[in-house]
């Protein structure tokens, strides 16, 4: 089973979500369950969420992914922040834990001149603080594009984060595309040699999501810059080796590629139709 979903807006409700995917072509979705700019955080239907634990069940949807908002740091300079960052992925929990079988995906943040080794433990202890024994989803840390101070450019920063962090049993990673060509890892042109060396450094068995997005930046450039599957560095057939490639099966694969709706359920056929020849 190949699933494949897109980013939706939570605005609709968790199971009108569960619709567009459906009527997309998705077996799965990724959606913020905040406001993504912003620490203000809408109160879930229980109702809403049992609605779409049923339509998963009986449409055989693969995971969905809960995407922390933007503004979360848990390893800026001002401890401040890094407590809304602690809040906020408390609050999220509460809510994803509603939705068994889901992940809660976040950025791992920025050291602003701390340095990688004080930004890894600062994570670290919030993942401590927050991810507590009774916690029923798999938070996913997600590879960077290692631009300015960003933690989670290199694949061994990563590393250094799962073992700092006592519960690092129950986390994961998040792998974007574009994120890791924009780091320099040549997912076009060596995706066996990228994907041996994750598992060297961190292991397959840790991976549970795929951002599959194009980029409008060469290989290296430390960019972020998203583009539609097929229009950028990476280039679709590319996107469907890593789709189709037998170390990441059973994963979910999620576009945020800038366009619609409309727009992602076209990629998501297209890509479909592509994976089927």
């Amino acid at each position: 089973m190949t699933y494949l979903g897109a980013h939706l807006s939570s605005s609709r409700g968790f199971y009108k979500m569960g619709l567009e995917a459906l009527s997309m072509d998705a077996n799965t979705f990724q959606c913020f369950v905040r406001n993504p700019r912003g620490a203000r955080a809408k109160a879930a239907d229980p109702a809403d969420l049992a609605k779409l634990r049923e339509l998963m069940t009986e449409h055989g949807f693969g995971p969905i992914v809960a995407h922390a908002p933007y503004i979360m740091n848990p390893c800026s300079k001002d401890e401040g922040i890094r407590e809304l960052a602690a809040r906020m992925m408390a609050e999220d929990l509460e809510l994803v834990d509603q939705l068994p079988g889901s992940y809660y995906n976040f950025h791992p943040g920025s050291h602003v001149g701390q340095g990688v080794e004080t930004g890894c433990r600062q994570i670290a202890a919030m993942l401590d603080r927050v991810v507590t024994p009774e916690r029923r989803t798999t938070v996913l840390l997600e590879t960077m594009a290692g631009k300015g101070s960003e933690i989670g450019g290199r694949f061994e920063e990563l590393r250094r984060i799962l073992d700092l962090a006592a519960c690092g049993d129950r986390l994961g990673v998040c792998l974007d595309t574009c994120h890791v060509s924009d780091g320099g890892y040549d997912i076009a042109g060596d995706l066996d040699g990228v994907l041996e060396e994750f598992d060297r450094i961190i292991g397959l068995g840790r991976l549970k999501a795929v951002h599959i997005n194009d980029s409008l930046n060469p290989l290296g450039s430390h960019k972020d810059r998203h583009a539609l599957i097929g229009q950028g560095t990476i280039g679709e057939e590319a996107i469907l080796r890593v789709i189709a490639h037998p170390a990441l099966a059973g994963l979910p694969f999620l576009l945020e590629t800038p366009t619609d709706d409309a727009g992602h359920g076209e990629e998501i056929r297209r890509l479909r139709s592509a994976l089927r020849r």
